[in-house]
Formats: structure tokens, C-alpha cells, sequence
């Protein structure tokens, strides 16, 4: 059970630090924190099938053009794997 949090509009790192410790009894095992100008998304991690650090949010694209938290389980993720890498 993990938690996410953001908002859009200008930067408020402090606002979003506050959330993210609220959120903190969610999820224990990791949190995040990106901030943008238009934008800021936070992340309290539950490490349940993943625990590296690969599932570490909020997640970018190599070239940091998309961001993302995300909050739940796919389930049938190795077919799904399988469908994007053909």
C-alpha cells in the first residue's frame, strides 16, 4: 500500500516534503520526491515484488521528459513485458 502525492502549479518543496511525511505509514521502504516548475510529484514506498532500487519513484523516461508515480500492482506484468519488447 504506498502512497503518492503532487500537484501542478508553481514549485513548493516544502508543501510536498510535508505530504510525502504524512504519507510516510504507507509505505515504509522508500520515498521520492520530484519538483518542477509547473509540476511536483512525491512517492512513500511499500517494496512488495520489487525491492531494489529500480522501483524507486517518481520514475523518469532516460530523457526526463515524462515523470511518474505510480501506486499499484500489475499483476500480469512478465506477459506484458513480453507484448512491449516484441
Amino acid at each position: 500500500m504506498c502512497g503518492i502525492c503532487g500537484f501542478a502549479g508553481p514549485r513548493a518543496d516544502r508543501a510536498l516534503h510535508a505530504m510525502v511525511i504524512a504519507l510516510h505509514h504507507r509505505g515504509p521502504d522508500d520515498s521520492g520526491i520530484w519538483t518542477g516548475e509547473s509540476a511536483s510529484l512525491g512517492m512513500a514506498r511499500l517494496a512488495v515484488l520489487d525491492l531494489s532500487a529500480a522501483g524507486h519513484q517518481p520514475m523518469a523516461t532516460d530523457d526526463g521528459g515524462i515523470r511518474l508515480g505510480y501506486n499499484g500492482e500489475v499483476y500480469n506484468f512478465a506477459e506484458q513485458r513480453r507484448l512491449l519488447e516484441a
